[in-house]
């Protein structure tokens, strides 16, 4: 067995009440943590849980008011979820969803659940996915601890850092290099990375690569605009949004330029944006410089992982 070897891991996803739309529970096998998830709908089955009136930390999280596309979320920790998470909520209008982190045994401290409220603001700060609602920025520094229970929360917070994008929360998530350093030429952030490109008739030309599952559309690639096209509502609020944030900026003719990267969820998606219209977006991004379309080189990708086990 090779010392590099990745192990798989067993995330179990608990309906409570049967529901995929009601309270969930989310537990990784071998792990004290438990990670509960409501929306507004079922925040009183959430906060009546007997787990959530422990010590622990919690998110809310739900579209921004103050940026079109956006999302927001606030972070808290408290040696009483409970009562911490119904405050905040009353506090703030924003949220859909609500998160309360805490242990099976009641095994953190109060001292443990500030580290981690520190840290899970710091990490989504340097994530920069989503705006944070807290007004302040713990020191972790000045969260004091014995070297083993650091050691214990960072390994707590690797755990989180599994199971948040299973539920759905990818506010941890680091951005693709693609996008983070720009500093370095296009070919150095993105050696190994396999180009993309749509060469449409009229005339817009854009490139991307993709990365840990997120599709990047690079700097220079243009897009059209004011086609007249109807157009998925939330792919218009994401242009508004980039148009707002100078990520697309003016170009020759109808035409938009990025100005700098910007990674969507999917091909669809960055097509969509690209040719300001609905996107099938695995069949018209084609590998640079031939005819292969994107959903042919990921069937080209598999057929090689098959052969290869």
């Amino acid at each position: 067995m090779s010392t590099g070897e990745i192990f798989g891991r067993t995330i179990q996803l608990f309906l409570v009440d049967g529901k995929p739309s009601g309270l969930r529970k989310a537990t990784i096998h071998g792990w004290t943590g438990a990670v509960l998830v409501s929306s507004q709908s079922t925040f009183a089955s959430l906060t009546s849980r007997e787990e959530v009136d422990r010590t622990g930390v919690y998110v809310l999280i739900g579209p921004d008011p103050e940026k079109l596309g956006m999302t927001r979320a606030y972070i808290g920790s408290a040696n009483s979820v409970r009562e911490r998470i119904k405050q905040s909520a009353e506090k703030r209008e924003f949220w859909e969803t609500a998160i309360a982190i805490t242990t099976s045994d009641d095994d953190l401290s109060k001292g443990h659940a500030e580290y981690l409220e520190a840290r899970l603001i710091e990490l989504t700060v340097q994530a920069a996915r989503v705006t944070l609602d807290n007004s302040t920025q713990p020191d972790t520094s000045r969260r004091r601890l014995p070297e083993a229970d650091v050691a214990n929360m960072e390994q707590f917070l690797s755990n989180l850092k599994t199971i948040l994008p299973v539920i759905g929360l990818d506010m941890l998530k680091p951005q693709p290099r693609a996008v983070t350093q720009t500093e370095k030429p296009v070919e150095e952030r993105t050696i190994g990375d396999v180009y993309f490109e749509i060469r449409h008739r009229s005339g817009v030309q854009a490139t991307a690569v993709e990365e840990d599952g997120e599709f990047i559309v690079l700097e220079g690639s243009e897009a059209l605009a004011a086609t007249g096209h109807v157009q998925n509502e939330s792919y218009e609020l994401l242009k508004d949004k980039l148009i707002a944030d100078c990520v697309l900026v003016p170009g020759s003719e109808k035409k938009l330029r990025f100005a700098k990267p910007w990674s969507f969820k999917s091909p669809s998606a960055a097509g969509a944006i690209v040719l300001d219209r609905a996107s099938n977006g695995r069949l018209e991004w084609k590998v640079k410089g031939s005819a292969q379309t994107y959903h042919d080189w990921q069937q080209a990708q598999a057929a090689k992982q098959e052969a290869a086990e």
